[in-house]
C-alpha cells in the first residue's frame, strides 16, 4: 500500500513537472497604469492568449513602468528586460519610423479603420518586418488614441480661422498644422491641460474624447470641436525577437492571431468610451461642435507636408517610405469601405 501510494505521488509530481515545463509565461512591460480602455484591452490580450492556448501561454503584465518607462521601451524590449511590451512610436521618430506612419494626419478619424490598416501594414510589410528584426523586435498588435479633437475655454473653434492667435496644447503633426494656422503652441502634457485651461495658460487643448472624460477636463472647457481629421495610432505591442523565436510555430501563430484580434476588441471599447464621453460633455454644458467639411479639408491639406516629411524620414531609415504611405492609404480605403458595407465586426456579433 505504501509502495503504491509512493508510486502515485511520484506520478503526480512528474505530471506536474511536465505541465510546468510546457507552460510559457511572457513578461510584458507597460508604462501606464492598470486602468482605462487601453489597459482593459491589454488585459483582454493576456486573458485571451491564456484561454486559446489552454493555459500553455500566459502573460505577466508589469504595470506602471515597473520594468521601464515609455521612452525606454524599445531598447528595453530589444535587450530582453521583458519578453514583450507596449511601445509608443512618437518617442522613437527614427527607430520606429515604420510604425510612426499610424501617427500621420491622414484623412481618417475612425479608430477601427486606423487600427485595421495599421495592423495589416505592420504584419505584412517585409520591409518593416526586416527593419524590426534588425532591432531584435517583432510586431504583435496595435491600439490607437482615437481621433484628435480640440477642447477650448473661451472662444470656440468653429472654423480654421478661429485657430489663429489661440494658445494651444498640440499633439504631434496635428499640433504643427495648428501652429501653421496661427496658433501659439504651448509645450504641455495632456495631464497638465486641466490646470492650463483653468488658469488661462492655454486656451485650447488637442486630445481625445475618452481622455477628456478620464481627466475631467470638461469641467474647465466651454466647447469641444470634433475635427473628423485623424488620429495618433502608433502605440502597440512588440516582442523581443529572441523570445518570439523561442516559441513553437503554433505559439507564434496564436500570439499573432490574438494580437490582430485585439484591434476589434479595442475598437469596440474605444468607440463606446468616446460616445459616453461626448454625451457626458453635453450633460455638463459643453458645446460640442462638428467642424464643417470645408474647414476639415483645409486641415487635411495642411497636413500633407508632414506626410512628405515622414516619407523622407522613413527613406532615411532605409524603408520605402513612399510605397508604404501608398499602401497604408489604400488599406484605410479598404477598411473604410468594409465598414460602410458590413458595419463594425462587433455589430455583427450583437445581431
Amino acid at each position: 500500500m505504501t509502495f503504491l501510494k509512493s508510486l502515485s505521488v511520484t506520478a503526480v509530481l512528474a505530471a506536474s513537472a511536465s505541465f510546468a515545463q510546457a507552460e510559457t509565461t511572457l513578461i510584458h512591460g507597460e508604462a501606464g497604469p492598470n486602468r482605462g480602455a487601453r489597459a482593459d484591452a491589454l488585459q483582454w490580450f493576456a486573458d485571451e492568449l491564456a484561454e486559446r492556448s489552454e493555459g500553455d501561454l500566459k502573460v505577466d503584465i508589469q504595470w506602471g513602468g515597473a520594468l521601464f518607462k515609455a521612452n525606454a521601451a524599445v531598447q528595453s524590449i530589444a535587450d530582453g528586460v521583458a519578453d514583450m511590451g507596449s511601445v509608443i512610436a512618437v518617442y522613437y521618430p527614427q527607430e520606429m519610423a515604420g510604425y510612426g506612419i499610424a501617427d500621420l494626419p491622414v484623412n481618417n478619424p475612425d479608430a477601427w479603420v486606423g487600427m485595421r490598416a495599421t495592423d495589416e501594414l505592420m504584419r505584412n510589410s517585409p520591409e518593416i518586418a526586416a527593419d524590426l528584426a534588425d532591432k531584435n523586435l517583432v510586431y504583435i498588435g496595435t491600439w490607437t488614441t482615437s481621433q484628435v479633437n480640440i477642447g477650448c475655454k473661451g472662444g470656440a473653434i468653429n472654423s480654421v480661422a478661429d485657430i489663429s492667435g489661440k494658445k494651444v496644447r498640440g499633439v504631434g503633426a496635428y499640433g504643427k498644422v495648428f501652429g501653421e494656422q496661427g496658433a501659439n503652441m504651448v509645450n504641455m502634457s495632456i495631464y497638465d491641460a486641466y490646470q492650463g485651461l483653468d488658469t488661462g495658460l492655454i486656451d485650447c487643448s488637442q486630445g481625445y474624447s475618452y481622455a477628456v472624460a478620464a481627466l475631467k477636463q470638461a469641467e474647465v472647457m466651454d466647447s469641444y470641436t470634433i475635427l473628423n481629421w485623424g488620429q495618433v495610432g502608433g502605440l502597440g505591442i512588440f516582442m523581443n525577437k529572441d523570445a518570439f523565436d523561442s516559441l513553437t510555430p503554433e505559439q507564434q501563430e496564436l500570439v499573432g492571431e490574438v494580437g490582430s484580434d485585439m484591434a476589434d476588441e479595442f475598437g469596440k471599447m474605444i468607440n463606446d468610451a468616446n460616445d459616453k464621453a461626448i454625451a457626458s460633455m453635453k450633460e455638463q454644458g459643453v458645446e460640442v461642435i462638428e467642424l464643417p467639411e470645408a474647414e476639415r479639408a483645409t486641415l487635411v491639406e495642411g497636413g500633407k507636408k508632414f506626410l512628405d516629411e515622414w516619407v523622407q524620414t522613413a527613406e532615411g531609415s532605409g524603408l520605402p517610405g513612399e510605397k508604404l504611405l501608398e499602401d497604408y492609404q489604400a488599406l484605410i480605403t479598404k477598411y473604410t469601405e468594409k465598414r460602410a458595407a458590413d458595419g463594425y465586426p462587433w455589430d455583427a456579433k450583437s445581431n
